[in-house]
């Protein structure tokens, strides 16, 4: 007798189904959280904002304490110091702290294109002028936030030192509010400019060198022209727009603030413009 063996096959136990993943959208807010989160996230970015801060404060207080000690030795004032305010002594520094924050806007988006970051970024984020608009902001507003900081704190200090002499203003005085907040505005659109050369020419020491001959060469080598051509063509440079911004008298050889600020502003979309046109037509 022959035995059947009839063998019953259990239906398999269902394995447990994973939760759906949540659809995340790429928005503008979330891309600008991201660069900030990336921003703090550098150590360079605290060296290169307390060097600004540094170069603000302490070559506006030494200016402000120079000019005390050479008004009060009965001898002629130096070149530098004819005519000076309390407002120009403070923001003595500005041409320093401005090359800090042009180098930490270069460094934020020029410096994902040297380590090859660039590709997960721009991998996260397709659309490719989200991460460059974002990047300007961020740099722009943390640019705007410590030179404002600094040239109104600058000013406090420097004014204490020189007071009771003819560089003594105040608050209340014609244009001084108008030019600390100038100046503010002023380092704010360098850190942009600096984001924008770097994002264009996508190499750190390319984007530094030509943000410091846009702000501090070129001008002077404009000097060397006939002077009819200097006329026309220093004050609309970016570094000489730049400084009417945050000037508290003007002469027939500057720009008035707000036509310096529409000038350097120009200059500012036109570094923007470059950088987006070659985000978006050039491949990483």
């Amino acid at each position: 007798m022959s035995t059947v063996t009839v063998t019953t096959k259990t239906p398999e136990t269902p394995e447990p189904s994973s939760a759906p993943r949540p659809a995340y959208r790429v928005t503008g807010l979330r891309v600008l959280r991201s660069e900030w989160a990336k921003l703090w996230s550098l150590r360079s970015t605290w060296i290169t904002l307390g060097l600004a801060l540094l170069f603000l404060v302490a070559v506006g207080l030494i200016a402000a304490t120079q000019y005390k000690s050479q008004f009060g030795s009965g001898k002629p004032m130096d070149d530098d110091f004819g005519g000076a305010t309390a407002v120009s002594l403070a923001l003595f520094g500005t041409t320093f702290a401005q090359l800090a924050l042009g180098v930490l806007g270069v460094l934020g988006t020029a410096g994902e294109y040297s380590t090859g970051m660039i590709r997960s970024t721009l991998a996260a984020v397709p659309r490719r002028l989200p991460v460059l608009w974002s990047k300007s902001a961020v740099f722009g507003a943390v640019a705007l936030a410590v030179g404002t900081l600094g040239a109104f704190g600058t000013f406090l200090f420097a004014n204490g030192i020189v007071d009771g002499t003819d560089a003594a203003v105040g608050f209340s005085d014609a244009g001084v509010v108008r030019s600390l907040l100038g100046a503010g505005l002023y380092l704010g659109l360098v850190g942009v400019m600096g984001a924008a050369l770097g994002a264009l020419l996508r190499s750190v020491a390319g984007g530094i060198s030509v943000l410091v001959a846009a702000l501090m060469l070129i001008p002077g080598l404009v000097q060397l022209l006939p002077s009819s051509w200097q006329d026309n063509i220093s004050p609309y440079l970016p570094g000489n727009a730049g400084g009417s911004m945050y000037a508290l008298t003007q002469d027939a050889t500057t720009l008035s603030p707000t036509a310096g600020t529409l000038v350097f502003l120009g200059w500012t979309v036109l570094a923007l413009a470059g950088a987006a046109y070659r985000l978006v037509r050039r491949d990483v």
